[in-house]
């Protein structure tokens, strides 16, 4: 593995959507390309359904590295 991720993607990712299985198989395709959850999900209510976020980060990403 790479200090860097795949195809010029950022280091530092957080995704944000619909609680559904949509946003699971976003997150799981990062895991898969070797990102690691980085903190806990979050999870909010818009009035009308459940939105939540989850950030990922690269392996090796130093924090103030762009």
């Amino acid at each position: 593995m790479t200090d860097q991720p795949p195809n010029g993607l950022p280091s530092y990712r957080l995704l944000t959507g619909p609680d559904d299985e949509k946003f699971c198989y976003r997150v799981s395709e990062l895991l898969d390309l070797g990102y690691r959850l980085h903190g806990s999900p979050a999870v909010t209510f818009d009035g009308v359904r459940v939105i939540a976020a989850q950030a990922v980060i690269w392996p090796g990403a130093t924090a103030g590295r762009g």
